[in-house]
């Protein structure tokens, strides 16, 4: 028994103790949030905190269940789960309900599941696993071009939803795998401007008149603050109304009120509401939390044990930094809104077992550090 205690107390001192707290303050200041505006706005809001709190324990569940298997078996796996996660993208597409035109939602007992939140630490996962194959030179475009068919998959799924906010958030995540690869920067720059010249092509023909829409409002926001503009322009206001300081605790207005939609409060909008309520210096305080669990991420990379943990713990990098980037950026006005929740405050239980499961990756690798390559 006391071997047992050892050795449990050895394993949990492997964690990163500063990534676990930074993304305890995070879950924290989201389910105290949701609470607030729930019992702010009233009605069916009133108990997202509750489900918040469920689905954080699914979570981590999740969390433990990924950080007690070598990654290295994740790794092995990772077709396996891939390929599960591709077979649900179809079938969303098949039987899913359709939500603001967008069929991305199974039904599952005892709610919805939304698959290509599940997907994003599959694809991680194997783009990671593929990359770090001896067989693989990133430098090379060709093997590049293996990882960019994984990376295609989804993204085309999830775009035939049509969900293009989430689809975009799977390219950061392929685009930093082979930079820390080591692709070359003038292939890079090619790709960047490849997205340039193409990106009218994919407005006129690839996009749907209301995320046309949403383009148009990002680049002239003053031209229609009455209908598309509506969210925007009132985060705008909810940010700065509230100063250094902020109104306090449940004291918020904008969302109460009703001119931030309070069905997007507690989802894409809550830092918003963080912002309202908490001011700069929460608001602030909020940012430098992303900021260091990114760090901590691109940490894990530089000490892991091998290549596969090293591209593992960057994909997830990227994937928090996109989401936390975009997000904030739809709050101010520097992005446009294209329903990207923040990881660990956002309501959302897909998303919530995404982030948890991409947790326990990073946590999973930074543990076995000192480990050789098999």
């Amino acid at each position: 028994m006391a071997a047992a205690k050892r050795s449990l107390i050895d394993w949990l001192k492997q964690l990163d103790f500063t990534l676990l707290l930074l993304t305890s303050m995070l879950l924290f200041a989201g389910c105290l949030f949701i609470y607030g505006v729930g019992q702010e706005a009233g009605g069916e809001f009133v108990r997202y905190w509750v489900k918040q709190l469920m689905w954080l324990g699914l979570g981590m569940g999740a969390f433990v269940a990924v950080v007690c298997v070598d990654y290295r078996l994740w790794g092995r796996w990772s077709w396996l789960l891939y390929t599960g996660g591709v077979a649900l993208l179809v079938l969303v597409l098949v039987v899913g309900r359709e939500v603001h035109g967008a069929r991305s939602w199974l039904v599952v007992p005892g709610g919805t599941l939304q698959p290509a939140e599940v997907m994003k630490p599959a694809t991680v996962l194997l783009l990671a696993w593929v990359g770090s194959r001896p067989a693989l030179e990133l430098k090379h475009v060709g093997h590049v071009g293996i990882l960019g068919v994984v990376a295609a998959c989804p993204v085309l799924l999830v775009a035939l939803q049509p969900d293009w906010g989430t689809c975009l958030t799977f390219i950061p995540v392929f685009l930093a795998i082979v930079f820390a690869g080591g692709l070359r920067w003038r292939w890079l720059v090619l790709a960047v401007l490849m997205a340039v010249v193409s990106a009218p092509l994919v407005y006129e023909f690839g996009l749907a008149p209301h995320q046309q829409q949403r383009i148009r409002t990002f680049l002239h926001p003053s031209e229609d603050v009455s209908d598309s503009g509506w969210n925007a322009h009132q985060s705008l206001l909810a940010v700065g109304s509230g100063g250094v300081w902020g109104k306090g605790y449940m004291r918020g207005t904008q969302h109460v009120l009703g001119f931030l939609p309070r069905t997007v409060a507690p989802t894409d909008f809550i830092f918003s509401v963080v912002a309202e309520e908490s001011g700069f210096v929460g608001a602030g305080a909020m940012v430098c939390a992303f900021v260091g669990v990114i760090l901590c991420c691109l940490r894990t990379a530089a000490v892991a044990a091998d290549r596969f943990g090293a591209y593992l713990a960057t994909g997830v990098a990227a994937l928090f930094f996109i989401h936390a980037f975009v997000n904030v950026g739809m709050t101010v006005g520097v992005a446009p809104i294209i329903g990207i929740p923040l990881p660990f405050v956002s309501y959302g239980g897909s998303f919530m077992l995404c982030c948890m499961i991409a947790l326990g990756l990073v946590q999973n690798v930074h543990m076995r550090r000192q480990l050789a390559d098999e």
